[in-house]
C-alpha cells in the first residue's frame, strides 16, 4: 500500500511539474487567440503556409468516399435498367431469321423453308482426353508445390501425350 501511495505522489508531482513548465511556455510565447500587445516587438518569422486540404478530398473538395458511393449507385442503376430493357426479338421491325421466308399476306407468320439439321457430333480422340488428364496431374503437382520426380514424369507424359493428341487431331 505504501508503494501505491508514493507512487500517486510521484505522478502528481510530476504532473504538476508539467503543467507549470506549459504555463511559462504559454506566457513565453503569448495567447493564439488575443492580439499581441504593443510594446513588444513583433517577431519576424516567415507567414505560416495555410493548413494543407485533408487527404480525403479529391476533385472540387468531395471526399474519396463520395466519388466511390457514386460509381455504385451509377453501377446499381446501369444494371437495373439493362434489366428492364427489352432483350431484342420481339420487335415487328427487326428482319427475318435466315431460312424463313414469310407471306406477303401475314408477315407475322413464318415458315421455315428447311428443317433444322442436327448440330454435329464432337469426337475427341483418346489421346486428347489422356492429354487432359495428365495436365490436371501437372497442375495439381504445381499448385501444392509437389516438385519431386513424380511432377518430370508426369510432365514427360503430358508432353508426349500432348503431341500424339495434335498429331491424332489435325486433318
Amino acid at each position: 500500500m505504501a508503494t501505491d501511495r508514493d507512487e500517486q505522489l510521484r505522478q502528481q508531482r510530476e504532473l504538476e511539474e508539467i503543467r507549470r513548465s506549459f504555463a511559462e511556455m504559454g506566457a513565453r510565447m503569448g495567447s493564439m487567440f488575443e492580439p499581441a500587445e504593443d510594446d513588444e516587438p513583433e517577431r519576424a518569422g516567415p507567414p505560416t503556409p495555410p493548413p494543407p486540404a485533408p487527404a480525403g478530398l479529391g476533385l472540387q473538395g468531395r471526399p474519396r468516399w463520395w466519388w466511390a458511393a457514386a460509381v455504385v449507385v451509377l453501377f446499381v442503376a446501369g444494371t437495373a435498367f439493362g434489366y428492364l430493357l427489352p432483350k431484342g426479338g420481339g420487335g415487328s421491325d427487326s428482319p427475318s431469321p435466315p431460312g424463313t421466308t414469310t407471306t406477303p399476306s401475314s408477315r407475322a407468320q413464318a415458315i421455315p423453308t428447311r428443317p433444322k439439321a442436327a448440330p454435329p457430333s464432337t469426337v475427341v480422340p483418346d489421346d486428347c482426353l489422356e492429354t487432359a488428364e495428365l495436365a490436371d496431374e501437372v497442375i495439381s503437382r504445381l499448385i501444392r508445390n509437389n516438385r519431386d520426380n513424380r511432377l518430370a514424369l508426369a510432365l514427360r507424359d503430358y508432353t508426349v501425350a500432348s503431341q500424339a493428341c495434335r498429331r491424332e487431331a489435325s486433318p
